[in-house]
């Protein structure tokens, strides 16, 4: 854990990884993809589930799957589907306190929208302590795990990889990171696809609570 101690380049996933999967917030975010296939398709909720996550499981996102298979605008859907009211989620305030600490660069990699970015951060409180966010615009709606959007975030933000640690609640979206020299941390997910490559050689870290994670490393800066 020491060696984090110089860590220059803190990137961290957005859903389920700033917030804990346990809010179930990327659920209401899941209902309106499939309410968007239902409409556009014109078949039910439960065909709509199927399609949304046959895409999910073969393209690594559902919008990757509805742009090459249904030729569906990539903007109408982020915007339809990160349309989410979540003022019922709480400020993390532990959260918040140890981001203010660390004072090297940090940003946000995404699969999501720059406005799903904004109203989350908004909702959690920490909306400002970042110094940017890559977004799936920002990788051509080329999404994680594929490695282009990791060298696109790499150039966007001029990030050394040998000194950067990506954050992320989904295992296998840590291997192209791994690849090219960043230090890997898993955030625990029951979750079957987001854990079942929780044991492979390229994750460094496996952490329970994202705060406390931060928090441990702020200890050891400080002592």
């Amino acid at each position: 854990m020491k060696n984090l101690i110089n860590i220059k380049y803190w990137i961290f996933d957005l859903d389920n990884t700033l917030y804990s999967g346990q809010t179930k917030v990327f659920s209401e975010v899941d209902k309106k993809m499939s309410a968007f296939i239902s409409r556009k398709m014109s078949v039910d909720l439960i065909k709509a589930k199927e399609i949304q996550k046959k895409y999910f499981y073969e393209y690594g996102t559902t919008l990757s799957g509805l742009m090459k298979q249904d030729d569906i605008d990539p903007h109408e859907f982020l915007e339809f589907v990160h349309d989410i009211d979540i003022s019922w989620l709480p400020k993390d305030i532990k959260l918040k306190e140890e981001l203010i600490k660390i004072k090297e660069k940090k940003y946000i990699f995404t699969n999501g929208s720059h406005a799903h970015v904004k109203n989350v951060t908004k909702q959690l409180g920490i909306d400002g302590l970042f110094d940017g966010a890559f977004d799936i615009v920002d990788a051509n709606f080329v999404p994680k795990p594929h490695a282009d959007p990791y060298k696109k975030i790499i150039k966007k933000f001029n990030i050394d990889p040998s000194k950067s640690i990506l954050i992320e609640d989904i295992a296998h979206n840590l291997e192209q990171a791994k690849k090219i020299g960043m230090k890997t941390c898993w955030l625990e997910n029951e979750e079957a696809f987001a854990k079942k490559d929780a044991n492979k050689p390229y994750i460094d870290y496996k952490i329970k609570s994202l705060p406390s994670f931060l928090q441990e490393i702020n200890i050891l800066k400080a002592a």
